[in-house]
């Protein structure tokens, strides 16, 4: 496949996967109540910085702006990415426990397993040692069955950044993986050198013609009115 050929095939898939999907979401699930764990105290002082006051609208932005915003998409984000590529052929699905994702590098033309991270802060110091684990128990199955398999051969693939962002959770990882980032990650995914940039630029267009349909609006005001007819809470 020519490279602008992918370019064009990647960016099309964040738009309907990625992007149309968290539009979708917004409003089917987010604007819904039900969807909501609520900290009925926490949610009323929200209301009163957003609004001045303990109002519906205040209570749904509060809800629905974190959500929105965060959570919702960045959960979906890596596992979208994930599946991108074993859909579009770059890669396989690992059947080794711990891993995402297999695939030849084109650099080195090894094959390689692969965990795949969105970015260069996405992990905490909590997650160092178990993420170590599973990476030396990958190793030590790979030396019983006989695998052709070295160290540099299990990376840390991080989807987007560059090395000089990589947090110090990372880097102590890197010491004895490779963690693998951003330009250098979809090189040796692709085979393309500058296909990160590329991709950025194609995505960065894309992003500034999309037509939102306003609903961020249309959601929080959805939910805004359930919780008026709700009796959780009373504006009186």
């Amino acid at each position: 496949m020519k490279e602008n050929e992918l370019l064009d095939i990647i960016t099309v898939y964040f738009k309907e996967k990625i992007f149309d999907n968290h539009k979708i979401n917004s409003l089917k699930t987010h604007s819904k109540l039900k969807s909501y764990k609520i900290n009925p105290i926490i949610v009323k002082y929200l209301s009163k910085l957003l609004e001045n006051d303990f109002t519906p609208i205040g209570i749904a932005k509060a809800l629905y702006y974190p959500r929105i915003l965060g959570t919702s998409i960045n959960t979906s984000f890596g596992t979208r990415i994930q599946n991108m590529f074993v859909e579009l052929g770059l890669a396989q699905g690992s059947l080794i426990k711990g891993m995402d994702i297999e695939f030849i590098d084109k650099i080195d033309n090894r094959k390689k397993w692969c965990q795949l991270k969105s970015g260069p802060n996405t992990i905490n110091s909590e997650d160092v040692n178990p993420l170590l684990r599973k990476f030396t128990t990958v190793t030590n199955l790979a030396r019983t069955n006989s695998m052709k398999l070295n160290n540099s051969d299990l990376i840390l693939g991080v989807l987007y950044g560059d090395k000089e962002q990589l947090s110090q959770h990372y880097q102590k990882i890197d010491k004895q993986f490779p963690v693998i980032i951003g330009e250098e990650f979809w090189h040796r995914l692709t085979g393309f050198p500058d296909f990160y940039n590329k991709l950025v630029s194609n995505l960065d267009k894309m992003i500034l013609n999309i037509d939102t349909e306003d609903f961020f609006k249309k959601g929080y005001m959805t939910l805004a009115k359930e919780i008026e007819e709700s009796d959780l809470f009373d504006f009186e």
